[in-house]
């Protein structure tokens, strides 16, 4: 392994504190009771208060030091932000062994590693809460330095660690050296709790389906196939869980979700990602009107959990996600945006439709297909403010009931915000007689090479002839909803390890590294 200069030093440094006695890796527990934030925010030393964070144990990240003979200042970074702290020598090493200071702080501690410190706060001359160590403790050596990235004082970025390939390689780094990072993923976590506080507390149950299923069904998506040995028999990672939620219902839940990762064998670009977060919600006696307008209550409370309001910028766009949302039919929608009414077309005529607006399709698109497509290319980029597409024709939808009042259609909306769809729903199809005849449609369009037909499942028709009750089913992309949340404008961003190609090697090195010293 070819190793930097800057490495080459680290490992020696990290050797001389062994040789001190000192471990750079030791096994103790360091007990923290403050962190960065808490203390920065809730020191007190005005007039008439005691101070407070008195005797206080941080641990970080040490990310820059500045020497000053016996005296210095560093900052540690925690998981919570940078706090500066004061080290002076016969504090930290108040008998005859200077050694601490002279040798471990001021010469063998590199930028990146991690010390724990013991001491208490207090505001310096120029106003800055410090902590004042007394006790310094070699936590973690740190092997390879960390991308330079420089702040001035009015919190501009110089050199900053941006390439995404790297940041997205080695998240590791860009969460130390990139803060603004770390908002996003504690944001995604606030939405995912919301969305689990909202639904528990309607008394709805969270469950776990399987994720290697010997029939990839649910959704119209190319599946990653596998091999199980013991049973010798091909299992696919799901592509949805609606099936299983579906036999639940069936067993007698009035309302199941589950959060978890879906896999998709498909294309990778802003918005897609071969593995990705879904939440799928069934809900009893209800239907998609019913569960329009628990989706517009749900997303309000949500935006006001992670934002603090109902109104979020996204791409310079203010989107507010207080109901009620615009709701327009699909055949309207398309009609709105070309001008042509599609509703009565036949295969031949939406083929012919598509090459009027240069559409391209293949043969082994089916009048569903056909369909999307044109509503893909020609409605959706319009779709800013949150927007329900309701009413989808049959032959796009094999899962939904048939329509209460329109011939030809099922009740399912999808709704589309700044151009992208973030949420699906149906009224539930539960009439084993139809659902068969729709999944056999589906064998029929995977003989002419369609690759994201669903499959028959047997005992998925077997769990409906049993019964199902009226049910009205969900599914929400939240890899989707928290870019618009944090606006981030790539699925990479808001996703801690993003699918990548291999990464090319530099001829004689085993990687590329992320940057020199900070």
């Amino acid at each position: 392994m070819q190793l930097s200069e800057q490495e080459i030093l680290r490992r020696e440094n990290m050797q001389q504190l062994r040789e001190l006695g000192i471990d750079p890796y030791p096994p103790e527990a360091f007990e923290v009771t403050a962190y960065a934030k808490q203390v920065k925010e809730g020191f007190k030393d005005g007039e008439g208060e005691t101070p407070n964070f008195q005797e206080v144990s941080l641990s970080g990240r040490l990310m820059g030091s500045r020497v000053m003979g016996k005296a210095s200042f560093a900052e540690l970074q925690d998981t919570t932000g940078r706090i500066q702290v004061y080290i002076a020598r016969d504090e930290i090493c108040p008998g005859e062994d200077k050694d601490l200071y002279n040798k471990v702080f001021k010469k063998l501690l590199d930028i990146g590693d991690f010390i724990g410190v013991k001491g208490f706060a207090f505001r310096t001359r120029m106003g800055e809460i410090t902590i004042h160590v007394k006790e310094l403790t070699v936590l973690s050596k740190s092997l390879k330095p960390l991308p330079v990235v420089k702040r001035d004082e009015e919190g501009n970025v110089y050199d900053a660690f941006t390439d995404p390939e790297q940041r997205y390689r080695q998240r590791y780094v860009d969460l130390t050296v990139n803060p603004e990072v770390r908002e996003v993923f504690l944001k995604r976590s606030k939405l995912i709790s919301a969305m689990r506080r909202y639904f528990d507390g309607q008394g709805w149950l969270e469950v776990e389906t399987p994720i290697l299923q010997p029939i990839h069904g649910g959704a119209a998506a190319r599946p990653f196939a596998t091999h199980h040995n013991t049973l010798d028999m091909p299992l696919y990672m799901r592509i949805a869980n609606e099936l299983y939620l579906k036999r639940l219902i069936v067993g007698g839940f009035d309302g199941v979700y589950e959060i978890g990762k879906m896999f998709r064998n498909e294309g990778m670009d802003r918005t897609h990602n071969p593995e990705f977060t879904s939440m799928e919600i069934y809900i009893a006696y209800k239907d998609y009107n019913w569960m329009m307008a628990m989706v517009e209550e749900l997303l309000e409370y949500i935006a006001k959990a992670v934002t603090g309001g109902t109104q979020v910028e996204y791409e310079g766009k203010m989107i507010n996600y207080a109901g009620p949302y615009r709701r327009l039919s699909m055949y309207d929608s398309i009609k709105e945006y070309t001008g042509i009414d599609i509703s009565e077309m036949d295969e031949a005529a939406l083929r012919q439709t598509c090459k009027s607006l240069h559409i391209e399709v293949d043969s082994s698109m089916g009048k569903g297909k056909l369909i999307d497509e044109i509503f893909g290319e020609k409605v959706e980029e319009h779709l800013i403010q949150p927007t329900f597409i309701t009413d989808y024709p049959i032959e796009m939808t094999p899962l939904a009931k048939k329509h209460r009042s329109v011939e030809g259609l099922v009740e399912r909306f999808e709704l589309f915000v700044n151009g992208k769809e973030i949420a699906n729903a149906y009224t539930e199809l539960n009439d084993p007689i139809d659902q068969r005849e729709r999944f056999e449609d589906q064998l029929k369009l995977a003989e002419r090479g369609d690759e994201e037909a669903m499959a028959l499942d047997e005992d998925f028709l077997r769990s409906l002839e049993y019964g199902m009750p009226p049910t009205s089913g969900l599914g929400i992309g939240i890899d989707r909803l928290t870019m618009l949340m944090t606006d981030k404008h790539s699925i990479q961003e808001v996703l801690f390890f993003p699918q990548m190609r291999p990464q090319k090697k530099q001829e004689g090195e085993p990687g590329a590294e992320p940057g020199a010293e900070a």
